[in-house]
């Protein structure tokens, strides 16, 4: 018999590579979003590949693809974290604006 790929491996791959991206540009959130769809993509995979593991040739793939996604989760969490942190220590979530705003004019970027 044949042995096929298992269905889900490239899309959550594609989610863990993007999650790494989302945590700089969503405070975390998307990061963390994206990695939990891939987590549970590449956990649907593992239960099919489980049931049959002779038709499907790509499992390690699958598990490279969970660990990318663990760690994108992780850095997710971590900056969300950590910007919670800061709008805490600098004194609630208009500070931070202002933060963000001075360090956007430093790099020459106009923000109204």
């Amino acid at each position: 018999m044949e042995q096929q790929k298992l269905p889900n491996v490239t899309i959550a791959l594609v989610l863990s590579i993007l999650s790494f991206i989302c945590c700089c540009f969503s405070i975390g959130i998307g990061g963390i979003l994206l990695s939990g769809i891939a987590l549970f993509l590449v956990n649907k995979d593992t239960k099919l590949y489980s049931e049959n593991p002779e038709n499907y040739s790509n499992f390690s793939t699958l598990k490279s693809t969970k660990i990318v996604a663990i760690i994108g989760l992780a850095l997710g969490a971590i900056t969300l974290l950590w910007v919670i942190y800061s709008i805490v220590s600098m004194g609630g979530w208009d500070a931070y604006l202002e933060q963000q705003k001075e360090i956007y004019e430093q790099m020459g970027i106009e923000i109204e």
